[in-house]
């Protein structure tokens, strides 16, 4: 087991390198960076200031230089101004002598850069916000996986009957509902005048103070796409675990079908639903970016939809690491979780 981890770990890290190499590159592209300059500089900059703005910055400097010293592992950019003399650069601080400035100052060093948008640490930004998502996303999850479980289980259980029919129908309606859809259709009934209007309050305000009134949406219309499809999955596992020798066997025996179901079925077919399940974190990440803009719930995929449309590359950098991060990591929680639930693998 601590080989296969050792193993997984090592190819996490190559795929983590191609994945924000390939950000980094898109991201860095030209017309990017003088979008940046302009923004940063004068709107009226002509090409030679905005060359020479990016050059001063290391922005003009070869793209496996520039990854190197954002990721840390190479000294950052200096430029001295051959009026005044003065030094800047990517490790200097405003205020810091730059004879005590470090040489490397990446990722690998905690210094994300800082958001042109937030005018704040990228650090301090991505964390903040990401701590909200959690909160979203717990609740989502809190939610979705017992509900989806106890659908698929319940319309595997009995294939073909009115229950199974029932059930399987409300999978498939949930699923084919995107977030933008279903989300609209909870605002225009339950949250506005021309509705019910259940739910006062706004996902703004949940990220301060989160209630039933303001937080209940946002995490149902996530929640619900959801479900749909880890409620299938759960009730094609079930229905074919049903049907094995063994469920057979102890059905001869007389045992009760609800000892069946819960001793004998149910850990076998939760096998295929728990790697699916883990899989819905870097979803997550996703289904956030509509639902958040569409609540206004200003958490990590609010921020992502900020950073892009405003050009914030330190920003989006560090959104894009931290997709990469979740996606990686609970690939890594699901090959180890699905060793131990399925002890078959371990004798491979």
């Amino acid at each position: 087991m601590g080989l296969f981890i050792l193993r997984r770990v090592g190819v996490m890290i190559l795929t983590a390198l191609c994945l924000t190499f390939i950000v980094f590159f898109l991201t860095n592209l030209y017309p990017n960076l003088e979008k940046l300059a302009k923004t940063q500089g004068n709107m009226r900059m002509s090409d030679e200031q905005v060359e020479s703005w990016l050059g001063e910055r290391g922005y003009l400097d070869p793209l496996p230089v520039k990854y190197g010293r954002w990721l840390g592992v190479l000294p950052g950019w200096t430029f001295e101004d051959p009026e005044d003399g003065k030094i800047t650069g990517r490790c200097i601080e405003p205020g810091m002598d730059p004879a005590d400035a470090p040489s490397f100052c990446g990722i690998l060093q905690g210094d994300w850069g800082e958001s042109t948008v937030f005018k704040d640490e990228v650090g301090t930004v991505t964390g903040t916000r990401l701590a909200l998502t959690g909160k979203l996303m717990f609740w989502v999850m809190v939610l979705m996986v017992p509900s989806a479980l106890l659908i698929g289980v319940l319309a595997g259980m009995r294939e073909g009957s009115k229950l199974d029919r029932s059930l399987s129908t409300f999978s498939i309606a949930s699923t084919a509902t995107p977030e933008y859809v279903s989300g609209v259709i909870f605002i225009t009934l339950l949250a506005s005048s021309a509705g019910v209007k259940w739910f006062k309050g706004t996902a703004t305000s949940a990220a301060d103070n989160a209630t039933f009134e303001n937080f209940f949406l946002p995490v149902l219309t996530i929640a619900l796409y959801g479900m749909g499809y880890i409620a299938r999955m759960t009730r094609a596992s079930m229905t074919e675990v049903m049907t094995a020798q063994y469920i057979r066997t102890a059905r001869l025996k007389g045992v009760s079908f609800r000892n069946i179901v819960i001793k004998h079925a149910l850990r076998n077919a939760l096998i295929a639903p728990f790697t699916v399940i883990m899989l819905q974190f870097p979803w997550l990440l996703n289904g956030v970016v509509i639902v958040e803009t569409l609540f206004n719930y200003k958490g990590f995929g609010w921020t992502l939809v900020q950073a892009a449309g405003n050009n914030d590359i330190e920003l989006l950098l560090a959104c894009s690491v931290v997709a990469v991060f979740v996606v990686l990591v609970t690939q890594l929680i699901s090959d180890i979780g699905y060793v131990f639930l399925n002890p078959r693998i371990r004798i491979a």
